[in-house]
């Protein structure tokens, strides 16, 4: 029934995701035998997450009984989901530079490219096979996709209220920026890769390029763009980083209203119902 093949994925999937993520916080923070180097880390979480997909594909295979087309390669939608949160990135931090909070330092070098790709890139396929390709997808299929959309945007903000730094908005500004628009990315394409990339880009230019923190995770970034500390918290996001500010939720609410409607326009919303899922 629908409550144990939800409990079975999550249980699964979870595991899978966390035998990626505390090895690789583990090492990064020196508490393994092995003394860090880049390629090692990047060699083993790349092992890891591919595995963990592959966990969610065998699982989803098997309790579901289907072939986890969600998961097949999408190169177009990847494509998209860089350029798109690339580019909502970057128009926060334009708003920043026009309203004087961020100050233009110059370039810091790469010292922490790897270290950030990583990071992205582990929190993008950890996340969004839980929250997109597990509670999302099948929440939509008893309650239909506004329920599905707004209960697992909910767990999504939950889930980051207790990083370094959260606040009330903070929780609100991701359950609304990300958990809402990474659903609705994922509705209308029906690929995890679209939300995956989207997910992917937004950390990688928020910590990686830009230097902010990302949920609460301070980072050294390829440009040195401070923003001002005077500055109120709700306009930079304070010690969570800028996607804790509402400068952040306009550009990525207007993009999830975007693909709510091209979702809806292409008969892939699922109106509002109420079933067990049993199969």
């Amino acid at each position: 029934m629908y409550g144990v093949r939800l409990l079975l994925e999550l249980a699964g999937v979870c595991a899978a995701i966390l035998a990626t993520l505390v090895p690789h916080r583990w090492y990064l923070q020196g508490r393994l035998p092995q003394g860090y180097g880049q390629t090692i880390d990047a060699f083993v979480t790349a092992a890891l997450l591919f595995s963990a997909m592959a966990v969610y594909a065998l699982i989803v295979s098997a309790v579901e009984r289907r072939r986890p087309d969600e998961m097949l390669a999408n190169p177009g939608a990847a494509a998209l989901g860089l350029v798109l949160g690339f580019g909502l990135y970057c128009s926060v931090y334009l708003v920043y530079a026009v309203l004087g909070v961020a100050y233009w330092q110059g370039l810091a070098g790469l010292g922490s490219v790897v270290p950030a790709l990583l990071m992205a890139l582990s929190s993008a396929i950890g996340e969004e096979l839980v929250f997109r390709g597990v509670l999302f997808r099948i929440l939509e299929e008893s309650f239909g996709s506004t329920a599905a959309l707004l209960l697992s945007a909910v767990l999504f903000g939950v889930l980051h209220a207790g990083n370094p730094g959260a606040t009330y908005l903070s929780t609100v500004a991701v359950a609304l920026e990300a958990g809402v628009l990474l659903a609705a990315a994922y509705a209308w394409c029906r690929s995890l890769w679209l939300p995956i990339g989207l997910h992917f880009s937004w950390n990688f230019t928020e910590g990686g390029v830009f230097g902010a923190a990302v949920s609460g995770s301070q980072w050294h970034g390829i440009i040195s763009a401070p923003l001002s500390r005077t500055a109120p918290e709700w306009i930079t996001g304070g010690a969570f980083g800028p996607e804790a500010s509402l400068v952040a939720i306009v550009p990525c609410a207007v993009a999830a209203a975007l693909f709510v409607l091209a979702a809806w326009r292409a008969r892939r919303w699922t109106p509002w119902r109420f079933r067990l899922v049993a199969r």
